[in-house]
């Protein structure tokens, strides 16, 4: 990959906001500091879509708006490199303001009940996509692009370029969101340990299976086990690493699939249907019937409780004594320490700060010591289901925002996830959205130095991989019940079991309170009558499905691992 002079980009996009031009004099400038070959279109090309922003925007000229997004490095980059540049281009002025996770669905939640237009647009997560869906607040832009927005609509968008559209369609088959940024949470090792030879000796003498990627949870409780204590150039190294402090974060820990990933919920890619990795339950109008086991849902069925019981018992035994009062930001930096083994929950926007030279776990020349793979499955959990999370920050155009700030907005989030300037964005923040930029030679190149990234990427297991799905009827609201939930069985003042059905039950509070409303209308939540698990258990298998399963009286299934480049050589057959 050829390295780019960005000592000149500042420079450049300085002397170009200061212009009081706006044209394709400053679209090459910021094509030649910038962008150079990292792109999918030719140079022709990146001045043709530049040509059409310039052209689009002319109504829009001197314009100030206004648009909001997470702290994370791509956007980062938007709001420091992308949105100058945009200005100098197009002269619409962006402010794009980078604030907190939850801030930004503060704001959001704001303007949904107030009607107040705080953002011209928002990079959310498509975690909302339900919530959109239901409260009908924010644009849908299949209806968008063919109506009002048609005039400011990218011909060069291709969306079928787009990796995660079905995570931001909504059951009416109608695009609410468009993506801007993804990342996933996969398992994460030390390749390097993994392939020793007196590791491998020592654990295949114990275990009588060879270490390699847990297919099972069962092989990863083992290989945490072998790990945990173990002296590795002389140091005592740790087998697991989480993080278990009563905190907003945690929720995360648990909303982002992990429940999934222990066979909780039904089959069905993106998501479970009718239930789904959260545990509630859809009818066939997919209108919310339940959270808890007695309406049919799953929340506090045996696969969930499963899912906590596991995640306790690792970090009591196999994870550093301080890990239980961590944040997930305070977790985050510790695998690239040297001292833990395997993550089974790592998200891969850590990514660039695990490869910076230097680290315990990146080698002299730069290649990364260890490996993103697969994650494992749980005993509940059956080929057809999702596998595990994937992050997926999307624009969002809300109702309120008045027209003419919509399509400005419109034109920035378009021009942010263009063809011209998207490989140059991803090499940036390593948050892959468009399969052209995922398959261009420049990430080819620089794969090894990724841990498997972008092995991931280009390999079949990442459908597998999804956002919370359209069956969550309003994200904020339920979101924040988990952390505050499982914190109580995080510091032991509830069981497993005792957490995950108040956690259920209070879900469902929510849910009756929205069905009493109306305010979601005929898709909306209509709670079910209430039965046994056995009941619910039998109707699933009688229509085919899965939710809620029975509990599974052995738990601790046979081992299963894999060779991971035998498994890499299997995605590229």
């Amino acid at each position: 990959m050829r390295k780019h002079l960005l000592t000149s980009t500042a420079a450049m996009l300085l002397a170009l906001t200061g212009s009081a031009f706006a044209g394709m004099d400053e679209a090459k400038q910021f094509l030649d500091a910038e962008i150079g070959d990292l792109s999918t279109l030719s140079r022709a090309d990146q001045e043709k879509e530049m040509q059409w922003f310039i052209d689009a925007a002319k109504p829009f000229a001197g314009m100030d708006i206004k648009v909001a997004s997470e702290t994370l490095t791509t956007h980062e980059y938007e709001s420091k490199t992308l949105a100058a540049a945009f200005t100098a281009i197009t002269g619409i002025k962006v402010t794009h303001d980078l604030i907190g996770e939850g801030d930004v669905v503060e704001k959001l939640q704001t303007q949904m009940q107030t009607g107040e237009n705080i953002y011209d647009a928002y990079v959310n997560d498509s975690d909302l996509i339900g919530t959109h869906w239901r409260y009908q607040q924010a644009r849908s832009l299949t209806k968008w692009m063919a109506n009002e927005g048609k005039d400011v609509t990218n011909p060069m968008l291709d969306l079928d370029d787009f990796i995660g559209l079905s995570f931001t369609t909504a059951p009416d088959g109608d695009l609410y969101q468009l993506p801007d940024q993804q990342f996933a949470n996969l398992y994460w090792f030390r390749y390097d340990w993994f392939n020793d030879e007196k590791n491998k000796a020592d654990f295949k003498a114990k275990y009588g299976y060879d270490l390699g990627v847990p297919v099972n949870w069962s092989a990863y409780e083992d290989i945490a086990e072998f790990f945990t204590g173990r002296e590795i150039d002389g140091k005592k190294v740790y087998g697991h690493m989480d993080y278990g402090k009563k905190d907003p974060s945690l929720g995360w820990r648990f909303t982002d699939a992990w429940l999934s990933m222990a066979g909780n919920g039904d089959k069905g890619l993106p998501n479970g249907l009718p239930v789904d990795e959260w545990g509630i339950k859809v009818d066939e109008n997919s209108r919310p019937v339940g959270s808890c086991v007695a309406r049919g849902g799953d929340t506090n069925g045996p696969a969930a409780v499963y899912s906590i019981q596991k995640y306790l018992h690792w970090i009591k035994a196999y994870a550093p004594a301080a890990a239980e009062g961590m944040t997930f930001s305070e977790s985050g930096p510790v695998p690239a320490q040297g001292e833990i083994a395997q993550q089974m929950f790592m998200y891969t926007a850590f990514t660039a700060d695990m490869v910076k030279d230097g680290l315990p776990v990146v080698n002299e020349d730069g290649t990364p010591k260890w490996r993103f793979a697969p994650s494992p499955h749980g005993v509940y959990w059956k080929d057809g289901m999702k596998l595990g999370y994937q992050d997926v920050g999307s624009w969002t155009l809300m109702k309120s925002t008045p027209d003419d700030r919509a399509k400005a907005a419109w034109l920035y989030a378009q021009f942010v996830t263009s063809k011209t300037v998207d490989v140059k964005k991803s090499h940036v923040g390593l948050t892959l959205t468009r399969e052209s930029t995922i398959q261009d030679k420049s990430f080819t190149e620089r794969a090894p130095k990724l841990g498997g990234l972008i092995e991931f990427y280009r390999s079949p297991a990442r459908v597998q991989w999804s956002p919370t799905g359209t069956n969550v009827p309003d994200y904020p609201k339920l979101a924040q019940l988990w952390w505050q939930a499982i914190g109580d069985a995080s510091s032991g003042a509830k069981t497993a079991q005792e957490a995950m059905n108040s956690l259920c039950e209070e879900q469902e509070k929510v849910m009756a309170r929205i069905e009493r409303s109306g305010i979601q209308g005929d898709i909306g939540p209509k709670l079910a009558e209430e039965h046994d698990l056995e009941y619910w258990n039998k109707d699933a298998v009688a229509k085919g499905n899965l939710a809620p399963q029975l509990k599974i009286e052995n738990e601790k299934e046979k081992p299963l691992t894999v060779n991971y480049d035998e498994l890499v050589k299997s995605w590229q057959k």
